[in-house]
């Protein structure tokens, strides 16, 4: 078979799409793919290192207010229909996805009109207005939140598929997380992260937490600051807490996430879907912190539905600070019944077989190729 690939700017649309790949490479040997992505956005870094063939258009989201910008923004998305329609003629593709973010937009698009089987994957509780927008256009929608269906009454068909992301985690090594930390296996590990470029909220609240970890002598803290944040953060650390305390293991950035995150036991950060995937299909309790800044506020939605579940509980950034973070890590490190309980309703809501599922899907729409 031949699969287009499309999504970008974080990670939370690149990795369920390499998900998909990796699904696909693994039950149709000698599957071949082509990813779309955005110039500037993460993909054009993280796709490569996959060894999946990489072409790149330009293409910005619209603003919300009336802006010149906007019509360059049209201007750049017919530049990008024209573009991607000369990929997807050359490459000859049996399907394309779509996984989320603005460069999705001409590439699904361009497929729908070519008369390519395409799909979108909606990740969030609360569809993007690029998915809104295509959707009318694919063949199918897959959502990861069951009871999202509704949000798209205008399609062909939409299909409950959770994330595929969380299949890459849930078959993670437990082993090879330890050792990549340095750590002894069996440890008791905490990880903090704000995303794949970081959160500025998130480690201002770790670097006043920092001294604090010393409370838990037990427990390894693991913390992600995002790359462009990591050395001023060191510097802020050592500078509060006089020191780097023994146990938290400051990071840049974790390339094999879904391998550290099968030996995290309590786990704090942003509430994207595709980090909710990974932590619901290993069952760790989470504590979330959603993003304000998000389009219709869809990460504290994400977040809300699975505290509701009793899988997680929320710090709303307003109310964020070191001393919040830790009691809550606390809380959960020192009571074991209670995390426990919280993995269970976690599990309850993972769906780890979600790239399977998709892969179906896609072959299906595909004719069954392959």
């Amino acid at each position: 078979m031949r699969i287009v690939l499309t999504g970008g700017g974080t990670g939370g649309h690149i990795y369920p799409a390499l998900a998909v790949a990796k699904q696909f490479s693994e039950e149709v040997p000698g599957t071949e793919f082509l990813y779309i992505g955005g110039t500037k956005g993460l993909e054009s870094k993280l796709v490569p290192q996959e060894n999946i063939r990489f072409e790149a258009i330009e293409i910005t989201g619209f603003r919300r207010k009336l802006s010149f910008d906007n019509v360059k923004t049209v201007m750049r998305f017919l530049k990008g229909v024209r573009t991607s329609k000369r990929l997807l003629k050359e490459f000859k593709p049996d399907v394309v996805i779509g996984t989320g973010g603005y460069v999705c937009g001409p590439v699904v698009y361009a497929a729908a009109k070519l008369g390519i089987p395409s799909v979108i994957h909606e990740q969030n509780a609360v569809p993007g207005l690029t998915n809104k927008f295509l959707s009318k256009y694919v063949n199918a929608v897959a959502v990861s939140f069951e009871g999202t269906e509704q949000a798209f009454p205008g399609a062909k068909a939409v299909e409950y598929t959770g994330n595929p992301r969380a299949t890459t985690v849930f078959k993670a090594d437990k082993e090879r997380g330890y050792a990549s930390l340095g750590l002894p296996s069996g440890s008791d590990i905490v990880l903090v992260a704000g995303g794949s470029r970081g959160a500025k909220a998130i480690n201002e609240a770790m670097i006043d937490m920092a001294a604090l970890t010393e409370k838990l002598p037990n427990v390894h803290f693991v913390y992600v600051t995002g790359e462009s944040y990591y050395e001023a953060t060191v510097k802020e650390i050592r500078k509060k807490a006089g020191r780097m305390p023994s146990r938290l293991h400051v990071l840049p950035y974790i390339h094999n996430m879904p391998e550290v995150l099968a030996v995290t036991k309590v786990i704090a950060g942003r509430s994207g879907a595709s980090f909710l995937a990974e932590v619901t299909s290993l069952g760790i309790p989470s504590i979330l912190i959603p993003s304000p800044n998000v389009t219709n506020n869809h990460q504290e939605k994400n977040a809300r539905n699975l505290e509701a579940a009793g899988a997680a509980s929320v710090i709303l950034e307003t109310n964020l600070s070191g001393q919040t973070l830790f009691q809550e890590i606390q809380r959960l490190m020192k009571d074991e019944p209670a995390r426990q309980a919280m993995a269970e309703a976690a599990r309850k809501r993972g769906k780890p077989d979600s790239a399977h599922v998709i892969v179906e899907m896609l072959r299906r729409l595909a004719g069954g190729n392959g």
